[in-house]
């Protein structure tokens, strides 16, 4: 085989089959060498590489080492780890510093958790105290009411006793003539808790019926269905009522059968007692055909009455109802200025027949006479008056023959002249009105005296009545000497000189308080059959009913959103406001003296108090506080035991002070589509002092957003939805106002929290006031004879917007019900003046200008939408809406005045061309 390689070898590598062995075996070669190779440097290189460097610094000459460690000063020669070195050190004096603060900090901890531990002993401890303060307060409040219970007997309602339907043993009287309350009216059906049911017969249910005036009958049901006494449940009624007049001529039934129709009355209990039979007379020539009934015990009300048949303080002089189914025309009333007219005094008239002639037809007055007859001044009166005309001193009028038929009218009475208009006309030109009563003394007062009374109150002129003895209508309930003059005949001469003394002061004063005389008991259907049941009522001393309140529908909303504060509204300084309410609203009180009213100050209220007074017969800034009307609250009367708390400094700061040591307010807001410019203003009450609560007074048709969250302020937010886009709606009595005071303030304002609380605090001062912040003044245009509403700086005003005010809740009863419909007609027209017509009916009750409260000059609204007050034409209506509220109460009301209230708190920095004005702190 060597050979035959070798052979192979020599041949070229190429053996059998053309393959070159020596290539195969030399390719062995190289691999089993190139695997040694491999095995070797993977292997023992690295064993002895290891063992080498492990050994290698065991030498003892220090200078042959080679991997050994170096000294630091070496190392750092090296300039590249210079950089290094330096981040070294200040890296580890970081770590330094921060171990030190971490060591710092764990020891404050630990004194902070010492201080949680001390304060969460000492959060029991007053928890403990908190309790056993709360149990003292519980036996304190236990052992006051027992103690209450000892001395006071427990008082409750009387349970009503219901009469029998036939009382027959109540005592007659001698005579029907000697009928008084005390011996002809049964109190047993009228308890104090009756709240005075009346019932009305149905007058077309008997035969009678179908000879009553349709006018006189239609108004008279008109008002009997809208009246709050009236009940149609009869065995509960305390008085039952019948119209019987005014009757017309042609269907007149007889006396005896009117007598017998009323005798058959249901309810009449064989004597008529609890009944009153109503006799309106639309015409001066309305005849007393109840003369010659017998009515029994039953009182009587109507026009006309004779000495026989009136009886004091039972039966009731009422005025004509000239307005049947109509409302006075303001527009046509003359104004109350100028004071003085063109006639010092008027009179027309025509006496139809002498006493004397009178005396002798009426057999049944000659039987009644006790010595002789009186004496007729007529005559008397005729020369006087005649020779004060003729003297020409002043211009008067007076006319003994009428120039067309007169009307007709009883025996010795003067009858009127020629038609209503002419009459009217006439009044309008005097200053006073003559009204003779009638020759014949017993005839104490007639339909034509009552007439002349009427016309001349609707106009202005001031009625002088001659004749003493008359009984003029509600006699008994009207101090009529502060509207007329009632002056005995004998002394007709004397009475030019009387009228030509009296002062323009005084006239003005009886001429208002004519027209608030004719306004509230004699221009309607409505104000006098009110007022008949107010009389009634008031003499058997039963408490009014409540006036009603305005029923709020609440929008429902959603609340939650955490409010903010404006830090320039919230911002006091170093004033302490008060205390933000916890505890739950406070109303005012109510119902403080509910059954001793009707007997005091009866004639003041009903002669000076506002509104008619069946609903309003005192105001709650009376000295003595009534509660007849539900909204009455503690006002100026009777107050909690305890005075203020303030002062001086902080006290003061702190307490509300004055009479009424705990009391609330209410923001009235009104608001149109501006959900966005609402929620602040809401949000700018959060933390308010003495807020009771906030009422939104939703002015549109379309809903709040129901995504819109409102704010948490701390109080309730009541959303109220309107029936009509109305700015009357301001000012309407909700039933969620439980406050007296009301704030009354735009969506819009930005009023700081202590400009609030002080306006708060001198509203206090002055319950009857209207206290706000921006002023306004009126102003007489010469040149156009007309009143100019003026927003222009001055130091003096007349008015204070309601945009942000203080009033009274009173105020919004009397703006809503018995303020004149004209008037708020005119701002739903125009969208417009219900400020002014707030302020003008104010000022005519109070006869007092409104007080200015000085701001910090924060009423603005920066950013708001487009306000109403920017319209071009917003002025030219405020001066149209002063014009026509003018006429509407035939006189200016408003008031001038510079008085202003500062706080000197404000510290207010005035600018140098207006520092004129006098402050007044």
């Amino acid at each position: 085989e060597l050979m035959t390689g070798y052979t192979m070898l020599r041949n070229g590598g190429v053996g059998n089959g053309g393959q070159p062995w020596v290539l195969r075996w030399s390719s062995r070669i190289r691999l089993t060498w190139l695997s040694f190779t491999l095995f070797i440097i993977l292997v023992f290189f690295p064993l002895i590489a290891h063992y080498y460097l492990t050994t290698i610094d065991d030498a003892d000459d220090a200078g042959k080492r080679i991997f050994g460690p170096r000294t630091g000063n070496e190392l750092c020669e090296v300039k590249h780890v210079q950089d290094l070195c330096r981040i070294r050190e200040s890296v580890s004096e970081e770590l330094l510093q921060l171990e030190a603060k971490r060591q710092e900090l764990n020891s404050e901890i630990a004194k902070l958790n010492l201080k949680i531990e001390a304060c969460k002993k000492s959060i029991e401890n007053a928890k403990q105290d908190l309790l056993q303060l709360k149990n003292v307060i519980s036996q304190t409040e236990h052992s006051y009411k027992e103690l209450m219970a000892q001395n006071q007997p427990k008082l409750s309602l009387p349970i009503r006793l219901l009469p029998d339907k036939d009382d027959a043993t109540f005592p007659l009287p001698k005579s029907n003539r000697n009928c008084r309350l005390h011996n002809c009216f049964d109190y047993s059906r009228c308890p104090l808790t009756s709240g005075f049911p009346v019932y009305v017969y149905n007058s077309d249910d008997y035969p009678f019926g179908s000879s009553l005036d349709p006018l006189i009958k239609q108004a008279f049901e008109a008002t009997v269905r809208t009246n709050v006494y009236v009940t149609e449940n009869a065995n509960i009624a305390c008085v039952y009522i019948i119209l019987v007049g005014e009757m017309q001529e042609p269907v007149m039934p007889k006396p005896t059968e009117l007598e017998q129709q009323l005798h058959s009355l249901p309810y009449w209990r064989t004597d008529g007692h609890n009944h009153l039979i109503i006799n309106l007379s639309r015409k001066s020539e309305t005849q007393n055909f109840i003369y010659n009934i017998s009515t029994g015990r039953a009182m009587i009300a109507q026009s006309t009455f004779y000495d026989a048949q009136y009886r004091p303080g039972f039966d009731i002089v009422v005025s004509p109802l000239v307005h049947a189914m109509s409302e006075p025309n303001f527009l046509e009333i003359p104004p109350q200025v100028p004071v003085k007219r063109k006639y010092l005094f008027s009179f027309q008239g025509e006496k139809i027949e002498s006493l004397r002639s009178s005396l002798q037809e009426v057999r049944s007055f000659e039987e009644e006479i006790e010595g002789n007859a009186p004496a007729d001044y007529d005559d008397r009166i005729i020369t006087t008056l005649k020779a004060v005309q003729d003297s020409k001193l002043d211009f008067v009028l007076v006319e003994f023959t009428c120039k067309n038929q007169p009307k007709a009218s009883l025996p010795t009475e003067w009858a009127l002249c020629g038609e209503r208009d002419d009459r009217l006309e006439l009044l309008k030109l005097s200053t006073f009105a003559l009204i003779i009563t009638p020759g014949d003394t017993r005839l104490v007062i007639s339909a034509g005296c009552t007439m002349r009374l009427f016309e001349a109150l609707e106009v202005g002129a001031i009625p002088v009545v001659l004749g003493e003895q008359v009984q003029l209508p509600y006699n008994d309930v009207i101090r009529w000497n502060e509207a007329a003059l009632i002056i005995p005949k004998p002394r007709i001469t004397e009475v030019h000189f009387l009228l030509r003394s009296i002062s323009d002061n005084d006239l003005l004063a009886m001429r208002r308080q004519g027209r608030f005389l004719w306004e509230t008991y004699f221009s309607t259907s409505d104000n006098v059959f009110s007022t008949v049941l107010a009389i009634i009522r008031t003499r058997i001393q039963i408490p009014a009913a409540p006036i009603r309140e305005e029923p709020a529908v609440e929008i429902p909303h959603r609340s939650g959103k955490a409010a903010g504060t404006d830090p320039n509204m919230a911002d006091n300084g170093d004033l302490d406001l008060g205390p933000v309410e916890t505890e739950p609203p406070y109303a005012s009180p109510k119902y403080l003296r509910n059954f001793t009213l009707t007997a005091m100050d009866i004639y003041r209220n009903w002669n000076s108090a506002p509104g008619p007074f069946h609903l309003f017969p005192y105001t709650p800034f009376d000295p003595v506080l009534p509660s007849e009307a539900k909204f009455l609250g503690s006002g100026t009367g009777f107050r909690p035991i305890g005075g203020g708390a303030g002062g001086s400094g902080k006290e003061f700061q702190a307490a509300l002070g004055g009479n009424v040591p705990r009391e609330q307010f209410t923001v009235v807001m009104l608001t149109y589509e501006r959900e966005e410019v609402l929620m602040n203003s809401l949000e700018r009450l959060n933390g308010l002092p003495y807020l009771n609560k906030v009422v939104v007074v939703w002015n549109s048709p379309k809903l709040p957003s129901e995504d819109l969250l409102w704010p948490d302020i701390g109080v309730p937010i009541m959303v109220v939805r309107t029936e009509k886009n109305s700015l009357n709606n301001r000012f309407l009595p909700w039933d969620e106002i439980d406050t007296e005071a009301i704030l009354s303030i735009d969506d819009d304002a930005h009023l700081r929290h202590d400009e609030i609380m002080f306006g708060f605090r001198v509203w206090r001062e002055a319950r009857d006031r209207i206290v706000g912040f921006p002023g306004r003044y009126h102003a007489w245009d010469i040149p156009h004879q007309s009143w100019l509403y003026n927003s222009n700086y001055s130091c003096e005003l007349s008015m204070v917007l309601t945009g942000a005010a203080f009033f009274h809740k009173y105020y919004a009863y009397l703006y809503s019900y018995v303020m004149p419909q004209a008037i708020r007609d005119m701002v739903d027209e125009y969208i417009n003046c219900e400020d002014i017509a707030m302020n003008f009916l104010v000022s005519h009750l109070t006869r007092k200008p409104p007080i200015k409260v000085t701001s910090r000059w924060t009423f603005r609204c920066p950013g708001c939408p487009q306000a109403l007050s920017h319209d071009d034409s917003h002025f030219h209506e405020r001066h149209k809406c002063i014009n026509f509220f003018v006429k509407v109460y035939g006189y200016m009301p408003l008031l001038y005045t510079q008085f202003r209230v500062d706080s000197v708190l404000f510290k207010t920095r005035l600018p140098h061309d207006k520092t004129k004005c006098f402050k007044f702190i």
